[in-house]
């Protein structure tokens, strides 16, 4: 209505006046309704070219869409296993921080993993300080072979120098069991040594590695355990928590609520633009918002992310060809938006239904110097029509309660 009525200043008007006051002609009289047409047939006909132009050129280069809202994350509460609920922390709707405890599952079979678990680290110290104990007793053997084995041999040593100064006073059979004697105790010394490596190996190696494993299956059995007990994430609210004491949870069935992270749908305002406008949706564009959260409250707002891809493309592999005739609706291009000013999202309730509006400016384009002059004037004239829809955007914002609570059927 208000393109009509500007587009008639400067057609049907001055074709009107002309005729009236330059030509005398009255209206009731040489003007008539019947002669209306084809008195003001030119000022009619250019006023609805005019008018259909302005709209078009308004709606192109200022894109405005009601299909925006403040979108929001939300995090599903589920353990990380399967069990019965023990014991519910929280209520249905409730502020939570970073690790508070949400809710316990019955943890009998993981405690008793993990009492199995410690015993079998303190089982695996026992048999450290057992082997420790084998080390020093092999050490002792040693020690007492060695002594014995010297023995052996000072004896035989003896008894072959005697033999060898004076032939025939040591029997030859007496130095061949000394002989063999020391090759006993030799070996004895032998045998120790090779029990004190095998004792120093379950020491070192062996039991060191028995020690691990017992304590990663330690590890494990506490990771089980601290699983039956879900925590909060992250700083937010727990909403339409109703899981109750006995209720059978796991991955597979529906989430025992919802945590909405703090701050969420706070920072950004997602809109979906027409595909028509996506050569004229740019980075940097300065746009204003209204929500239906915040009547009668214009947000300015700048686009910092325009996305380069139309959610209705896209599609997953399958046995079947794509038929893009299939596709119900166009999609949009989606795009975010930000507050202009600290805080001027404060007061809209996230997931609330906004009307947004974006404005093309050539300012860079008009200063510069090879801009011929009549471009400047079209782009002047593009910038300007750019406030039509701003008045249009605060009619809108005034008439939204209006819209809803009187009109709505209220």
């Amino acid at each position: 209505m208000f393109e009509l009525m500007f587009c008639s200043l400067l057609t049907i008007l001055p074709d009107y006046l002309y005729r009236r006051y330059a030509q005398g002609k009255r209206f009731g009289k040489e003007i008539t309704f019947f002669s209306v047409w084809y008195e003001l047939r030119w000022g009619i006909t250019g006023c609805l070219m005019l008018t259909v132009s302005l709209i078009t050129m308004i709606f192109y280069f200022h894109p405005s869409t009601t299909s925006a809202a403040l979108y929001f994350r939300t995090v599903p509460i589920l353990p990380e296993g399967s069990g019965r609920v023990a014991e519910v922390k929280v209520d249905f709707s409730a502020p939570v921080k970073q690790g508070d405890v949400l809710f316990t599952l019955d943890s009998s079979r993981q405690k008793a993993a993990v009492e199995t678990a410690t015993r079998k680290v303190a089982e695996v110290d026992a048999s450290l300080l057992a082997a420790q104990s084998d080390v020093v007793k092999a050490e002792a053997q040693i020690q007492d072979a060695k002594a014995n084995y010297q023995q052996a041999k000072d004896e035989l040593d003896t008894k072959s120098d005697l033999q060898r100064r004076n032939p025939g006073i040591v029997p030859q059979r007496d130095i061949e069991k000394l002989q063999v004697l020391v090759d006993q105790r030799q070996a004895g010394v032998d045998a120790a040594t090779a029990a004190k490596q095998t004792a120093s190996l379950q020491v070192t190696t062996l039991i060191p590695a028995q020690k691990a494993s017992a304590e990663a299956a330690l590890a494990q059995a506490q990771v089980d355990l601290d699983k039956t007990t879900v925590r909060a994430g992250v700083d937010g609210r727990v909403e339409q928590f109703l899981v109750r004491p006995g209720d059978v949870v796991n991955q597979l069935m529906r989430p025992a609520g919802v945590l909405i992270p703090e701050g969420a749908g706070r920072k950004a305002l997602q809109a979906g633009f027409g595909q028509i406008e996506a050569q004229v949706m740019k980075e940097g564009m300065v746009a204003e918002a209204t929500c239906m959260s915040k009547p009668w409250v214009i947000i300015p707002m700048v686009i910092t992310t325009v996305q380069d891809y139309i959610a209705a493309g896209q599609f997953r592999s399958g046995e079947q060809l794509i038929d893009p005739q299939n596709i119900a609706r166009p999609g949009t291009i989606l795009v975010f938006l930000e507050p202009l000013y600290k805080g001027g999202l404060d007061g809209v309730t996230a997931g609330s239904s906004c009307i947004v509006n974006a404005y093309t400016s050539n300012h860079e384009e008009i200063s510069a110097k090879d801009t011929g002059t009549f471009r400047k004037i079209a782009l002047h004239v593009v910038d300007g029509v750019g406030l039509v829809h701003a008045l249009l955007l605060r009619i809108q914002a005034l008439l939204l309660p209006i819209k809803t609570l009187v009109l709505s059927g209220h």
